[in-house]
């Protein structure tokens, strides 16, 4: 099936991708910037270990030979997205990442031609929301003649990982954008919309989500605003580095994730449909090996793509317990 290589594996997502990619048999290699770490962990799951910072791309390439497909989980990807993919593509590796940040998708939009000319797959956002919110708007879409707009929301659940507060607060941008006619352009924070996540309507603020992008490459609807509903202590405040470093399972457990779409059809047509799956940081790890193993198995194709559209509106669905439906 080829080698994964799991960089940023010691992170909090990257150790649970690593447990699913071993126990589903793909032999990870595990690699990251911490050595010690990586020892450890690669001792704990059997498996290979390649220690590496991105600051020497010559190194970086030597440190992807013999590797087939590169899962990143090491955010933030400000960081890291632009060195992996780029010697990704120079070495002829298909990239995958857990990336929740619109620049890495943007990255992935210039670097298409180069990467499908080196017949490499880039796929950001392999787990996570990206893969929910993506499967949910193509299964409705489906449902209404030309569909023209999409207006989808998130409801993130319980606490935010130490890293995601991170890499949420080095890429806060107070420009909330929305695509109109193909094109992404500014609004009005206060344009806040109902959503229904399956318990009634509740208020929901726009953000700037990647979906932007990766919706509109996946269906080309012209349309496309998104949204957030925020329940629990999911955005926290003061000194980041505090924070524990994620959830507990009991606290995943106990905070399940929603999303919640709307799709207009030229005729003027509404439909709705809900997506409800486990916590997000259950999703994301499990969501990612599963796309490692496709990839592994044959199913990439050269170029930027996304979940929904390389592997079928029915791929959140295979993950744990998510269902769709329609109201």
């Amino acid at each position: 099936m080829g080698t994964l290589m799991i960089y940023g594996a010691t992170g909090y997502t990257g150790r649970m991708a690593a447990d699913h990619a071993t126990a589903a048999g793909l032999n990870p290699v595990l690699a990251g910037r911490d050595g010690p770490r990586l020892t450890t962990l690669a001792g704990e799951l059997g498996v290979q270990h390649r220690p590496f910072s991105l600051d020497d791309s010559s190194a970086v390439d030597a440190k992807l030979q013999g590797v087939s497909a590169l899962l990143n989980c090491a955010g933030p990807f400000l960081r890291t997205a632009q060195p992996l993919m780029a010697a990704a593509i120079r070495s002829g590796v298909h990239y995958l990442d857990t990336a929740a940040e619109l620049d890495s998708y943007r990255l992935a939009e210039t670097l298409d031609e180069k990467a499908s000319a080196a017949g490499v797959m880039l796929l950001p956002g392999s787990g996570g929301s990206v893969a929910m919110l993506g499967c949910l708007a193509a299964h409705a879409a489906r449902r209404v003649p030309d569909p023209q707009r999409v207006r989808i929301a998130l409801h993130v659940a319980g606490s935010m990982s130490r890293g995601s507060a991170i890499s949420a607060a080095e890429n806060l941008s107070t420009q909330i954008l929305e695509r109109t006619d193909g094109v992404l352009i500014s609004r009005d924070l206060s344009e806040t919309r109902e959503f229904d996540f399956g318990r009634g309507p509740v208020t929901c603020t726009p953000v700037t989500l990647p979906d932007l992008v990766t919706i509109w490459r996946a269906t080309a609807i012209p349309n496309i605003e998104t949204f957030v509903y925020v329940s629990g202590d999911a955005f926290p405040t003061g000194d980041l580095s505090d924070l524990p470093e994620g959830p507990t399972p009991e606290q995943r457990e106990a905070n399940r994730y929603q999303a919640s779409v709307e799709v207009t059809g030229a005729d003027g047509s509404k439909v709705r449909s809900v997506l409800d799956t486990v916590n997000g940081y259950t999703f994301t790890p499990m969501a990612a090996a599963e796309a490692a193993r496709r990839v592994l198995a044959g199913e990439h194709r050269p170029g930027f793509h996304t979940p929904a559209a390389l592997f079928g509106t029915g791929f959140a669905e295979t993950i744990a317990d998510t269902r769709v439906f329609d109201i």
